[in-house]
């Protein structure tokens, strides 16, 4: 399974800081700034795991995960929603999608971490033995 994980965010201050989390933690991380583009980089890089955001531009959260749950090759790649909208409802709309589970903003680093962990196991060492 592949290591890479792709953060699908539109809010310029959480993709920094998903991004720096992950990647200070060794792990290999891509940007996606809408539902649509989600979908695209989804089919060519085949992440392990899918960070979802649910209110974006485009092509929202729910209507992302249901195309990609929707495709044989990309239907087996976790997507968990990543939502500010911790309204009732809101988790199990984003489970009915096809996400298999829902993280609430604002998160905690080791939160995120122990999700990431959960699914694609701890960050591979980035570094070569000589």
């Amino acid at each position: 399974m592949s290591q890479l994980i792709l953060v699908v965010e539109d809010d310029a201050t959480m993709q920094k800081m998903a991004l720096k989390i992950l990647r200070s933690r060794g792990f290999n991380s891509e940007l996606a700034r809408n539902g649509r583009e989600a979908v695209a980089m989804a089919a060519a890089l085949k992440p392990g795991l899918i960070l979802m955001d649910l209110s974006l531009p485009e092509m929202n959260g729910w209507e992302a995960t249901r195309a990609l749950k929707a495709d044989p090759a990309l239907a087996p790649i976790p997507v968990v929603a990543i939502t500010a909208h911790a309204m009732v409802g809101d988790r199990e709309t984003a489970i009915a999608a096809g996400c298999a589970e829902c993280l609430t903003k604002p998160y905690e680093l080791e939160e995120l971490i122990a999700l990431v962990e959960r699914y694609i196991g701890p960050a591979q060492s980035q570094a070569k033995v000589a």
